[in-house]
């Protein structure tokens, strides 16, 4: 029995043996499914990677330095149009505040702006997104302006030689664009407590706090819609750096009862 069994498997017809060019075609296919694999997980990993990036970018820019691309004149000559500078968004948010001469970016719904059109959110994200890392024009609701005035303060347009005087000092702005007067627009102002007055160093080309006067905020900016300061410039590469400070404002003294 055992033998006829032995003789029988001998006999069945064994698995040819694949030749060399089998063989080869067999290698190549796998090495290019293990390719494609390898390509497939790749790109799933770089785009894990990059919205990991991207979300810690807008994090970053949403609560400690933002991008703020610079669209209009008005604060020339220290910002000009194009430049892309970064607004420190935890300067005022450990109980400091705003003070004279800093620059900042506000909200200016309510006080320079009314609400504006309604746009389609798609787009509005988009954009959002987009300005958000400096990469477009800022929300028509956002602006740049310098402080020159704070809660208490008396601020008074224009002495003798066309200066403008804060709590009675006369300020000398060496900031200003050369050859624009301090204000063309006599104004006699004393800022609300938890507000600002805010002007452009352009003053021949700035919308400021002197245009809404007559208007219900009286052209003042709640501090609590300052978005930062303005600390560095990151665009373009001559000037990266930190923005020029001004001393300007170091003699005005306090706003006292005198001055309210």
């Amino acid at each position: 029995m055992d033998t006829q069994a032995e003789l029988q498997e001998r006999d069945r017809p064994s698995a040819p043996d694949p030749g060399p060019g089998e063989r080869s075609r067999s290698s190549r296919a796998r090495n290019r499914i293990a390719a494609l694999l390898s390509r497939r997980l790749s790109w799933r990993g770089t785009f894990a990677l990059g919205a990991v990036c991207a979300v810690f970018v807008l994090l970053f820019s949403s609560f400690v330095v933002q991008p703020y691309l610079i669209p209009s004149a008005s604060m020339e000559p220290t910002l000009r149009v194009g430049d892309r500078v970064l607004v420190n968004k935890l300067a005022y948010r450990f109980g400091d505040e705003p003070r004279r001469g800093d620059v900042i970016v506000f909200d200016g719904t309510d006080s320079f702006v009314h609400e504006g059109a309604a746009q389609n959110p798609v787009i509005a994200l988009l954009h959002g997104a987009a300005a958000s890392l400096g990469l477009a024009r800022p929300a028509e609701t956002d602006f740049v302006k310098r402080v020159v005035g704070v809660g208490g303060d008396r601020v008074v347009c224009c002495d003798a030689r066309g200066r403008i005087e804060v709590n009675g000092r006369p300020v000398e702005e060496d900031y200003l664009f050369p050859g624009d007067a301090a204000s063309k627009v006599p104004f006699d102002i004393v800022v609300a407590d938890g507000a600002l007055w805010v002007m452009g160093d352009h003053r021949s080309r700035s919308r400021d706090s002197r245009d809404h006067l007559g208007e219900p905020g009286g052209g003042v900016v709640p501090v609590d819609r300052v978005i930062g300061r303005v600390d560095w410039f990151g665009w373009p590469l001559g000037r990266i750096g930190s923005l020029p400070g001004t001393a300007a404002f170091d003699s005005v003294p306090a706003p006292g009862p005198g001055h309210g």
